[in-house]
């Protein structure tokens, strides 16, 4: 995994123009209040974590952030979620979200990804090319072949990452992207996760694992009942002297377990 940013380009980032802005932002699923008012702004070159109980917010968060769309029909909008419709190269802003069980098709691996670009109208004599270094980014180009539902759990999130990672995203959007793998599949997932990073793209997730925020995160940020407590540059966060009293709790309660 190449190394975290360095405090000077950390800095560098909140300079940038934004990417997505959330103001007063809230989500209701009925009575239900899934986040209340907050308030975010993500960058290029941002490396946000979401972290907090069960509940919290987390994943609702991150599909509000990657568009209203990705939340379910019985979701309720509330507040202003605005993102810049072009960067400054005059192009869209792309995203891409990959969720804690990839949902793959039942085809073979090489198919997944191509049916992915097909989705995205990426140009037809793109897309062999695309597929085959996606494949070969993520270690997955001698199995092309194989059906995706027979890989092993990392493989199959090493080929959801190929898929996204084929679109050219400037946003990557992951839902506890390790949470049921061993630790030699989790290292491979979170290698991948750094290079993309280092390669220039922002990325979020949500992830119980604050040994994981430690490792991959510039920003930290921290949910409580559908509030945004706490956000704070990855050091800042792991001191803790700036935390309110939950996310002090919180921090102290999982770090034994997070190694």
């Amino acid at each position: 995994m190449k190394a975290p940013l360095p405090a000077a380009d950390v800095a560098l980032s909140s300079l940038r123009p934004p990417l997505v802005t959330l103001r007063g932002a809230g989500v209701c699923y009925g009575p239900t209040r899934a986040l209340q008012a907050v308030n975010l702004v993500l960058r290029r070159g941002d490396r946000l974590a979401l972290v907090g109980a069960n509940g919290s917010g987390k994943t609702t968060l991150l599909r509000l952030l990657h568009g209203p769309s990705g939340l379910t029909a019985a979701a309720q909008v509330q507040g202003e979620r605005t993102g810049h419709a072009l960067l400054p190269e005059q192009r869209p802003c792309r995203a891409a979200m990959l969720h804690q069980r990839p949902f793959l098709l039942n085809l073979g691996v090489r198919w997944n990804v191509l049916v992915g670009l097909w989705l995205q109208r990426v140009p037809a004599a793109e897309r062999q090319g695309r597929c085959q270094r996606a494949l070969e980014r993520v270690g997955l180009a001698s199995l092309a072949g194989r059906r995706a539902r027979e890989l092993s759990g990392g493989q199959q999130q090493r080929l959801a990452l190929a898929r996204a990672w084929a679109l050219t995203p400037d946003i990557l959007f992951l839902d506890e992207p390790t949470a049921s793998l061993d630790p030699g599949a989790k290292r491979e997932v979170e290698a991948l996760i750094g290079e993309f990073a280092a390669d220039g793209v922002t990325v979020v997730m949500s992830t119980h694992n604050l040994g994981q925020a430690k490792r991959l995160a510039t920003r930290v940020a921290y949910l409580e009942a559908g509030r945004l407590l706490a956000d704070l540059p990855a050091d800042r966060f792991f001191r803790g002297d700036e935390l309110p009293e939950q996310a002090r709790q919180f921090l102290k309660g999982e770090l034994p377990w997070t190694t």
